[in-house]
Parts: structure tokens; sequence; C-alpha cells
């Protein structure tokens, strides 16, 4: 017979109906007995914990009564004897400490004794004495807050010297003194490569620090800082340790300074104070804590201060014109540039020139304000560190090559340092 002519279909054809498969369902006998048997198991293991707890039980029992039979019959605890002499309950324990009539004597303490640095010198208590009058407190206001330092009075009619970076961007500069008096103060010349500035107060009786010589300082000499860490609030404050290391040589915002290393508690605030002898001579000016730029953690006894040396060198030509000579300059004003604003205006990264000094090299080669400083001696300048770090490298007089952005185009152009002046 044709089988195309067939009207029935394969019972076990699958979908042969329209109800369902009509295949017969799978035996699941070998599951049942497998999950019998696993029941009979788990009986069987607890049936014999349940006997190996019964019989621990009984040891356990047993061992008890041997053990309380040692007390006497019915397992009580033995009772005094009618000779015994039973304590009232209103008696203190046998272990009670014996009272009596002593006190505790105060003895008065001794008035302060000196505290002798080293052979010669003077206490700290007369270290601070003689140096405190030449510690001022310094307070800046700025465009978008305000900051604090510490600075050393250099001569009675008004000089002072701090830390650059405790005035820079300061709108207005005012001084505390420690009789009170709050003078205000403008700058005389700053050095940001040594991190030095002086300022000028208009008073004729300041109490002059006394200056001594770095170049004789011995690592373990006996170092006293003082100044206001963390802010005003805790103004005239005085840390000793030793002179750590000398000579020391760190980087920092692309310069790298040799300074003093020592381990008095240096804080936020003590920047532009003094770091003094065991004679009460100022041998440096504090500038840095270490954990402030290497670990975000902070690292103790670790500090550092310029030495009183390179503060003269410095200062001298701060009063005497203003600037530090031999310092190179691009002749440009700039600032870093936001990310909001590298996206939004589809900026390159780079420096953004705010300013040009006339009669610079930059001004004679036609850059402006708005263009951005791309690269410079073929390495790029996303940030200020990065930019000083190349600058810092070369003298006054020397050419450089550079990359500018402006209005979608890249131009190269050769500029020659000139000598900053201020």
């Amino acid at each position: 017979m044709d089988e195309r002519n067939r009207n029935i279909s394969d019972p076990w054809e699958q979908d042969s109906f329209r109800t369902g498969s009509t295949r017969p369902p799978k035996r699941r006998s070998g599951l049942v007995a497998v999950l019998l048997i696993a029941v009979i198991l788990l009986c069987s293991i607890s049936g014999a914990l349940g006997i190996l707890n019964i019989r621990l039980f009984s040891q356990l029992q047993e061992q008890k009564a041997s053990d309380l039979s040692f007390y006497g019959d019915n397992n009580a605890l033995p009772l005094p004897s009618a000779d015994a002499t039973v304590p009232d309950a209103s008696d203190p324990p046998a272990t009670t400490s014996p009272r009596g009539e002593e006190t505790l004597e105060l003895v008065p303490a001794p008035e302060g004794t000196e505290n002798i640095p080293q052979y010669e010198g003077l206490s700290l208590q007369e270290i601070y004495a003689q140096a405190i009058d030449s510690v001022v407190s310094i307070a800046c206001t700025l465009n978008n807050g305000s900051s604090s330092g510490t600075g050393v009075v250099l001569t009675e009619t008004g000089y002072i010297v701090t830390n650059s970076h405790v005035i820079e961007n300061a709108t207005a500069i005012s001084v505390l003194l420690t009789d009170g008096r709050t003078l205000a103060a403008r700058v005389v010349g700053a050095d940001t490569v040594s991190d030095l500035a002086v300022l000028w107060v208009d008073a004729e009786d300041l109490t002059a620090a006394q200056f001594g010589d770095a170049a004789t300082l011995r690592v373990g000499d006996i170092a006293v800082a003082i100044g206001d860490p963390l802010g005003i609030e805790l103004r005239g404050t005085m840390t000793d340790g030793i002179i750590s290391a000398i000579n020391r040589n760190v980087t920092s915002g692309g310069r790298t300074m040799t300074l003093i290393q020592t381990n008095a508690a240096l804080n936020s605030g003590n920047s532009g104070g003094p770091l003094l002898n065991c004679y009460g001579q100022v041998i440096g000016i504090n500038t840095m804590k270490i954990g402030a730029f290497t670990d975000s953690a902070g690292v103790e006894g670790l500090g550092f201060a310029i030495p009183s040396t390179t503060v003269k060198e410095i200062v001298d030509q701060l009063i005497a014109q203003g600037y530090v000579s031999g310092r190179p300059s691009l002749g440009l004003t700039l600032r870093e540039t936001s990310i909001t604003e590298r996206q939004f205006y589809r900026l390159p990264s780079g420096l953004l020139i705010t300013g040009i000094t006339e009669n610079s090299d930059a001004a004679r080669k036609g850059l402006k304000a708005g263009d951005i400083l791309i690269e410079l001696d073929e390495k790029n300048t996303p940030d200020q560190a990065s930019l000083e770090a190349v600058i810092y490298s070369h003298k006054a007089g020397d050419a450089l090559d550079a990359v500018i952005y402006r209005s979608g185009r890249y131009y190269s152009v050769q500029l020659i340092l000139g000598e900053a002046t201020g």
C-alpha cells in the first residue's frame, strides 16, 4: 500500500495529536529505589548516634557520682564540726586589706628645671624667650578664601621673611606681632624657586631675630621650631628635635631645593617660621613637611627648612631689587584649564595664556592671551609643575621650542627665556 495514502499516523510519532504527545511516560522506579536506600541509611546513622549519646551520658553520670562521693554520703558537702567557729555574716572576708590611718602625701613639685640641650647652649625655655618676639603670624586674604603662615623679623625697620607659597595669590596681607599689634604688610619681593618672600610693615621697633650659619650644622644638633601649626589659634607653638640630615635635595613642584631635614614637628601653618639651634639662632626657614607632597596619609618626623645661608643670598637680593637675578622666565602668565573647559570648548590639554610681559620674546613672537601652551622643549606642559620643571632646568637666554594651540590649529615657535624680575 502506498504510504502517502495512509490516514493512520504512527502512534509514537511526536506531536501526532494536538492534545499532546502520546509517548508513554518514563519509568522512575530506579530513582524511587535510590531515595528509599538514602532514607534507610540516614535512619541507621541517626539510630547509631542516639545509642552512642545514651552510653556517653551514662558514663558522665557515673563519673559525676564518683567525683561527688569524695565529700561523703549523699554527695553532700561536709558540715563544720560542733567545735568549729562559724563566721558571722557581718564579718569582712579574711582576704580584706587591713585598714589604717595612712594617707597619700602630695609633695610640692620643684620649679621647672632648665633643660640644657647641649654643652654651653641655652635651655629650651631660654631659646623660646629669646626668639618668640621675632616670630610673627601672617594672615592672607585670597580671592577664594584665606591662608595663614609664620614669619621671622629680619630688621627692626619692618622687613620680615616668610615662604613664597604662604603669600601666593594674596590680595591683602596682615602681620600679627607678639605684643598684639596687627599691621598691614606689602610684598617687597618673592622667589618661587627658593620659596622665600620678603614683606615690609610700617614699624621701627620690631625685635629682629639673630641668624646663625647653617654651614656649621651637624647631624644630631638640637633643632627647635616655632610657628603657628594649623593656624593662628595655635600661634607661638614650639617643638623640638634634632638635625636629621643636611644638604638634603628635595624635589617639589618641578624644583629641586637643598634643605635641612629635621624631626621637629612641622605642620600646616609652620611654613615661614624659624628653625633654631641651641643658641636661639635662626639656622633655617621652615618650608614643608614631607607628607604634604609624597603621601596623602602624612609622614611623621620628616620636616624641611631652607638653610640660613640660602636665606641670606635670596633675602639680600629681594630687599635690594625685588627679585633674584638669573631666574629664567617665559614672560607668560598662565593657568591650568579644567576638564569642563576642555570638554565644553574642545580644547587640548595645556596651559592657557592669560597675560604676556611686555618686551618679552613671547610678545615679540606674536603670542597672545587665549593661546594654549601645549609643549615646551619637546615636553608636554599640562600643569604648572611640568612647565616649571622644564624652565628651571635652563637658564636665562636659552632658546626652547614651543607648541601653541590657537583657534583649532597648532603652531611651532621658538621662545627665548628672559630673566624674571619678580
